[in-house]
C-alpha cells in the first residue's frame, strides 16, 4: 500500500504501524522553509517537523496560516527516511515529524525507536510518558 493509504487505515482504526513508518520511510515528502530553515514548532518539549505528502496538502496549510492561495510556497523535499535518520538526530533535543499537519489526515511520527534512531529516541533515553506509538493519528489543528 501507499502511504496515503498506510495512512487512511490508521484512521479507519486499522493500523500497521510498521507498514505505516515504512511507507513514510520510502515516500517523498515536502517540508516547508522558513528563512531557509525547515518549518517547526515545539510542544511540550518536542520539536516537531512539519511534513505534506504533496504540495496541495502544503498550499492547504499555508492558507489555513493566511497565505494567498497563489503565494509561493519554497519547500525542501526528501525521503521520509532522511529527515528521520539524518535531520532528527542532528536536532537539538527530542523532535518528531507531523506529515499533513492540520488535516483530517494527519499524522504523527513521534521521536520513539522504531522510527526515530535509538540515539535520540526519547522512550529510550528519558522515563515518562510518550507518544501513543508510530503514526499516531493526530486531529486537524494539531501542531
Amino acid at each position: 500500500m501507499s502511504l496515503a493509504d498506510e495512512v487512511a487505515a490508521a484512521h479507519a482504526g486499522e493500523p500497521n504501524p510498521a507498514a505505516l513508518v515504512g511507507e513514510f520511510r520510502r515516500t517523498p515528502v515536502l517540508m516547508p522553509l522558513v528563512n531557509d530553515s525547515l518549518m517547526s514548532a515545539e510542544l511540550s518539549g518536542i520539536r516537531w517537523l512539519y511534513a505534506f505528502s504533496d504540495e496541495q496538502e502544503l498550499a492547504r496549510f499555508a492558507m489555513s496560516r493566511g497565505a494567498a492561495r497563489d503565494a509561493e510556497l519554497p519547500y525542501a523535499r526528501a525521503v521520509g527516511a532522511r529527515l528521520l535518520d539524518v535531520v532528527i538526530p542532528a536536532i537539538e533535543g527530542p523532535a518528531g515529524v507531523v506529515l499533513d499537519a492540520g488535516s483530517a489526515q494527519g499524522m504523527v511520527f513521534p521521536p520513539v525507536s522504531g522510527i526515530v534512531p535509538d540515539s535520540v529516541a526519547i522512550d529510550l533515553t528519558e522515563p515518562g510518558p510518550t507518544a501513543s506509538g508510530p503514526g499516531a493519528p493526530v486531529s486537524g489543528g494539531a501542531a
